[in-house]
């Protein structure tokens, strides 16, 4: 009797409701984390906070520590999909490269201490998902460094290898910073560092 759309709709539905369990399971956990600890989590706490079955919850995932690496893989893909949006929305070589810059700069800020406990960043870290991601992050880094050297506006005389290091590590200071001042400031310094330099004279 029901045909045509039917199926989808119900594909639909189910991959809706998918995302909406696991979408919850995810930020209950990262707050119940970071407010009490991750030894005090459990998987019934975490079906408590969402109203979430536990026998629901253990469809999706089979320990908290399987929900927190799901957790920071969407965290990081986050990250990457605003870096990337600020690259498509700047104009030439360099303004791409400062945005960028910018953005990563924010993102350290505004991030600096909301890891789900400090101590699980090693477990976070070596995630395949996490390798995947940083080489993503220097890939991006490094071709816009590429690209502002082609235009001339980016020191020739490093790779974009090093420079892109550079920027990276660079960039973690503004897990310090205080106000948006600081964190142009901080960007300024580190582009100021990758001008061409003139190795005329003196």
């Amino acid at each position: 009797m029901y045909t045509g759309g039917m199926p989808r709709l119900w594909d639909e539905t189910i991959e809706a409701h998918r995302r909406a369990v696991q979408d919850a399971t995810l930020d209950a956990t990262a707050v119940l984390v970071a407010e009490h600890g991750p030894i005090s989590v459990t998987m019934s706490r975490i079906a408590r906070e969402t109203g979430i079955g536990r026998a629901t919850l253990y469809k999706y995932y089979s320990d908290v520590e399987e929900i927190l690496l799901a957790w920071h893989e969407r965290h990081v893909d986050g990250h990457l999909k605003r870096l990337v949006a600020a690259r498509d929305g700047a104009g030439d070589a360099g303004e791409r490269l400062e945005a960028v810059l910018g953005a990563y700069a924010h993102i350290s800020h505004e991030h600096h201490g909301m890891e789900p406990g400090a101590h699980l960043a090693e477990l976070l870290h070596r995630s395949e998902h996490f390798g995947r991601a940083r080489r993503r992050l220097e890939d991006l880094v490094r071709g816009l460094l590429a690209d502002a050297q082609e235009s001339g506006g980016v020191r020739g005389d490093v790779s974009p290898e090093e420079l892109s290091n550079y920027c990276l590590h660079a960039l973690t200071a503004a897990h310090s910073l205080s106000s948006e001042a600081e964190i142009r400031r901080l960007v300024m310094v580190i582009l100021a560092g990758l001008r061409p330099v003139d190795h005329r004279g003196g």
